[in-house]
């Protein structure tokens, strides 16, 4: 079956820090979406599930400002409450399968598949709507991540699928990643730890700007 959505997985995704007060963040979202970011990922390992509601609900109105997804990490539950666009799934998550249940044909279900292509071929056929690989560089957000090779994003292009890396990515060493064909970045620290958020997204998004958008499909 293929699963269709108005929005491309391409570009700067950028993903919300742990621990950001909810206003300090909706400001630096902003100036990440006004600097060209395409994606949000709302990341909150918090177990304040009112708060989280409360800001995820927040976030939700910020994108469609911009008219961008705004995916959900981990939480599906979360997801069909506040309607987000879709949620990104780890390998100790629920299945994608669960989650394409709940919230449906159009929605964007990400998969993390480390450096394992077997995992990759695995969430393409439980219905994913793209491929996220890595950690590539040392990672302050996921310091313990397993590494993984450029190699695999080479071999991951043969799955028709948006990939994206993430994993340590800066300014400096994106332009490594996007030798491979990459569709996306995902980047947390190096994005929202910046001086000046809307020039880093801004920096990030040029890398990008003579690739072709590849269309989210399974």
């Amino acid at each position: 079956m293929s699963y269709q959505t108005t929005y491309a997985v391409s570009g700067l995704y950028a993903i919300t820090p742990d621990n950001r007060p909810m206003n300090q963040l909706l400001v630096e979202t902003r100036a990440a979406l006004e600097g060209g970011a395409n994606l949000v990922q709302f990341r909150d390992k918090s177990s304040d599930q009112k708060q989280r509601l409360k800001t995820a609900n927040a976030l939700i109105a910020l994108c469609a400002e911009f008219d961008k997804p705004l995916i959900i990490n981990d939480d599906i539950q979360l997801a069909a409450a506040v309607g987000a666009a879709g949620v990104h799934l780890g390998q100790q998550d629920c299945s994608i399968s669960e989650a394409r249940s709940l919230l449906g044909d159009d929605a964007i279900i990400g998969a993390t598949c480390h450096d394992s292509i077997e995992l990759a071929r695995q969430a393409k056929q439980q219905g994913a709507s793209y491929l996220a690989f890595g950690r590539f560089f040392s990672s302050t957000t996921k310091p313990d991540a397993p590494p993984a090779s450029t190699d695999i994003l080479t071999e991951a292009k043969k799955l028709d699928l948006p990939i994206v890396a993430i994993g340590g990515i800066t300014h400096l060493n994106a332009g490594q990643l996007l030798r491979h064909g990459i569709n996306a970045i995902a980047v947390v620290e190096a994005l929202y730890g910046a001086a000046n958020i809307h020039s880093r997204a801004t920096e990030f998004q040029q890398f990008f700007s003579k690739k072709p958008h590849l269309t989210l499909h399974t």
